[in-house]
């Protein structure tokens, strides 16, 4: 008598990004992930985690899996949390030494990082946070991408732009939101 045995395929986990230095930083904490780089319609919203279920639900209607995909929001105190999820379209218009400029016209630079990953099985979205205090600077260092220049953290005498990766990947509101999706 002949027995099938059905072994239980690892489902692949990947993160819906077209931005490489997000998904190396990813790479660093959860090993097992791809890349899945599908261009998805991002609504422009206050809230991120209605961005990010947009974007699961639009990519789940053509693919099967499970994923994840993140929304990083810049909230400035004295812009009264602007921009937020919106820091990606104020870097590419005024750029990241604009947004530096605008901050230093203010008595208070404090400004806050937050990393919100939705993850789904296709079923549900369950989401993860991470958020680091820093302060908005002049731009400073050569690494990273987008805002890490204009962003120091607490307590660190070097913007994210002057850190190495690992570096940031220790403190990151990334690494954290990350590690509770791990």
């Amino acid at each position: 008598m002949k027995t099938d045995l059905v072994k239980e395929a690892k489902m692949t986990l990947y993160f819906i990004t077209g931005n490489k230095g997000k998904f190396n930083e990813a790479k660093e904490i959860i090993q097992d992930i791809e890349q899945m780089d599908i261009d998805l319609v991002e609504i422009q919203e206050i809230d991120s985690r209605k961005i990010i279920e947009a974007k699961l639900n639009e990519a789940t209607k053509e693919n099967k899996g499970e994923f994840f995909c993140e929304d990083v929001s810049v909230s400035i105190d004295c812009l009264n949390g602007l921009p937020g999820p919106l820091i990606k379209w104020f870097v590419k218009t005024i750029q990241d030494k604009g947004i530096a400029e605008l901050v230093s016209k203010y008595n208070d630079n404090t400004a806050y990082a937050k990393a919100m990953i939705g993850y789904t099985d296709g079923d549900q979205i369950v989401f993860f946070e991470g958020e680091i205090k820093g302060k908005i600077v002049s731009p400073r260092g050569t690494g990273g991408f987008g805002w890490d220049q204009i962003f120091q953290p607490e307590g660190y005498d070097k913007t994210f732009g002057e850190m190495s990766l690992e570096e940031k990947n220790k403190i990151s509101m990334r690494k954290q939101a990350l590690t509770k999706l791990k």
